[in-house]
């Protein structure tokens, strides 16, 4: 099972080589992931050139989301309290780049898109 479309794939990947060769970015978030079971959401930006860690806003549910990088193969056998997988929204269009994504969360306490 994969979370990404090839287009996704391919957006995450140039923006982490960006970043990867010192460029200063802040891009829109590529993917949403969530939880259909939990409080838990991923909005991804990027994508290391092994195509397994992705970089974005991380929101475990507690409160307290932060920007940090997730193993797409992790989480790929994570479930929820009642075994449901996480899934990509196919419905999330980004408003905003991910600085200001970050600055939300961090004052609702969660990523709320």
């Amino acid at each position: 099972m994969t979370f990404l479309t090839e287009e996704q794939r391919i957006r995450l990947l140039a923006n982490g080589a960006a970043r990867a060769h010192g460029e200063t970015v802040d891009p829109l978030p590529v993917v949403k992931l969530y939880t259909l079971d939990a409080g838990a959401a991923w909005l991804l930006t990027e994508l290391d050139a092994e195509g397994d860690k992705a970089f974005g806003l991380c929101d475990a549910g507690t409160g307290s989301p932060e920007l940090g990088q997730v193993s797409l193969s992790a989480l790929e056998g994570v479930r929820g309290p009642r075994g449901m997988r996480i899934v990509a929204d196919p419905h999330f269009k980004p408003r905003q780049p991910l600085s200001g994504y970050l600055a939300d969360a961090q004052r609702d306490g969660s990523i709320n898109d």
